[in-house]
């Protein structure tokens, strides 16, 4: 089977719309989508600054949703015509998998992030026949169809704008999922979020549904409207005494802090921010030693790693779309399409800031 997909050649290099192969169709637990739409997230743009470890020439792409067009066989659970959005892949059977809590699954990177499942043939090449990179988490839908784990799909509501539902799978997944599930926020609770890009501002989003008190902290002011609009309190990253103000404004120190900037100032801003007991949620992975100030974890308050917002994505990716039909979580309002063919233009808009969350939608031509 022949189509179309962005293949990244290189770290440096444009991606290039080409014609990719599939060789073979899907196994008994996997399904082949059409992709409607794909999100295109910071985790695919991190690829250039893998230092090789992400394997190239390669067809990213990890929030795609789409339309169910062949299964493998019963074991899919999903019927050709479901529409589904696609997640991270997971292994189902460690002991962080069998325990309810896949984004901790054992062989998450590998799964995800550096090469696929050992036991998967190498089905995937270019036009040419020449290979590419086992399917980044599981699904590579910088494409015009992936062929997916149907672990990875998750069947929702065919009335839903299936062409934008991709970024439930992991940024805004990731955003909520540190607000429901790991925070557990309820009416009355305090939380400060820290960066209002995608994740920050869905983390905002499913905080104001949940009924808390939350403040936004970003250095754009666009960025900041949007969060404002969304029912936050907004303040610049450049305030004077930052940790004060947001200690003024929750009484006493916010219960709940969510940094997706990986900022060390920030972070260290957003502890002395906290209450007594306050937890600070980490989403961006650091790259560099992260210096504490002293003082920053006296009185029992805490700090540590948040993965795709703990979400076993069959579950929360349904919430989450009820919550949009309710309109009270108006993801929709991030978003900006691009053509396939406008990939490069989407990843510019993305790293300058002008867009939030850009989903490219392919255009198939007729075979």
């Amino acid at each position: 089977m022949r189509f179309d997909a962005a293949v990244l050649r290189s770290y440096e290099s444009p991606f290039e719309v080409e014609e990719v192969v599939l060789r073979e169709g899907p196994a008994d637990d996997e399904v082949l989508v059409e992709i409607a739409g794909c999100g295109m997230c910071r985790t695919d743009l991190a690829v250039r600054h893998s230092a090789g470890r992400s394997p190239l020439p390669a067809v990213l792409g990890h929030e795609g949703a789409g339309i169910v067009v062949r299964t493998g066989g019963p074991d899919s659970a999903l019927s050709v015509g479901d529409h589904v959005v696609l997640s991270f892949d997971s292994c189902g059977h460690c002991r962080n998998c069998r325990a309810a809590a896949p984004a901790y699954c054992d062989s998450f990177a590998s799964l995800n992030l550096f090469g696929g499942r050992e036991q998967d043939p190498p089905r995937f090449t270019d036009g040419a026949g020449g290979a590419l990179a086992p399917r980044w988490f599981g699904q590579s839908s910088f494409a015009e169809y992936a062929l997916v784990p149907a672990r990875n799909a998750v069947r929702v509501d065919p009335a839903l704008p299936v062409e934008l539902l991709g970024p439930l799978g992991c940024g805004f997944l990731t955003g909520a999922g540190a607000v429901l599930n790991v925070f557990g926020i309820g009416p009355g609770d305090t939380l400060a979020v820290y960066g209002a890009g995608a994740v920050g501002l869905a983390s905002v989003m499913a905080a104001t549904a949940a009924g808390a008190f939350t403040v936004a902290v970003d250095r754009h002011p666009e960025r900041l409207a949007l969060a404002e609009r969304f029912g936050a309190i907004p303040l610049s990253s450049d305030s004077a005494g930052l940790p004060d103000r947001i200690r003024r404004l929750t009484d006493g120190g916010a219960q709940y802090a969510l940094d997706t900037t990986a900022c060390a100032a920030l972070i260290n801003d957003a502890l002395r921010a906290l209450r007594p007991t306050g937890r600070l949620g980490l989403v961006a992975r650091l790259h560099t030693a992260l210096p504490l100030e002293p003082g920053t974890l006296d009185r029992g308050r805490g700090i540590f790693h948040i993965c795709e917002g703990d979400a076993v994505p069959g579950l929360l990716i349904p919430r989450l779309t009820g919550l949009w039909q309710a309109g009270r979580f108006p993801f929709d309002q991030l978003i900006r399409t691009y053509p396939l063919a406008g990939i490069n233009e989407a990843e510019r808009d993305c790293e300058a800031g002008r867009v939030v969350k850009p989903v490219l939608i392919p255009h198939r031509r007729s075979r």
